[in-house]
């Protein structure tokens, strides 16, 4: 029993100092200005956050359709009362901006943020912006096309060499086999 209470203490100091040493590694991931502001500028360049324009408005949409399924005679009010307060909530949306530049901040180098937000504010970045994903598509239906073959001709072949290595490993039918007599 002294034995396990040894070793509980162990455990416990183990997992004080491990706490603080994740502690003191989060802080010093910690960003500078200079960091943030190439950060903000590769998101705004790459339009990074642009897919999360929607969350709020979804939301309250969401949310006022529920709320008018359970009181539906109060519709104008439920309207009303969760856009004022979808925009009230609203100035949050910096929160996420904030928080999508640190992890930027934190993944890339000033250098590489600001060659980023360089190469997307370029013709061709903006090209590939608006095209990436359209050729990013095609791409898609080409490989699908390509397996399609492929798996085609594999399946052939492999069925052509496998049938004829089986036919010559047996042996050839007995065609002086006596018949049976009626």
């Amino acid at each position: 029993m002294i034995k396990f209470a040894g070793l509980g203490r162990t455990v416990a100091a183990a997992t004080i100092l491990f706490s603080a040493t994740m502690v003191s590694a989060v802080q010093a991931q910690d960003v500078t200005d200079e960091q943030m502001k190439a950060a903000r500028a590769a998101i705004a360049a790459i339009g990074a956050t642009n897919g999360f324009d929607n969350i709020l408005p979804n939301l309250a949409e969401r949310l006022k359709n529920t709320m008018i399924q359970a009181s539906p005679n109060y519709q104008e009010l439920i309207v009303t009362t969760v856009d004022e307060k979808a925009i009230a909530l609203a100035a949050r949306r910096a929160d996420l901006e904030n928080e999508a530049a640190s992890i930027y901040a934190k993944t890339f180098s000033v250098e590489e943020l600001n060659a980023i937000a360089t190469f997307y504010n370029s013709p061709a970045g903006k090209k590939l912006l608006n095209d990436g994903p359209i050729a990013s598509r095609e791409m898609v239906k080409a490989a699908d096309i390509w397996a399609s073959g492929v798996s085609r001709d594999l399946n052939d072949a492999a069925t052509k060499e496998v049938d004829a290595a089986i036919s010559a490993a047996q042996p050839p039918a007995d065609t002086t086999a006596t018949q049976p007599t009626p």
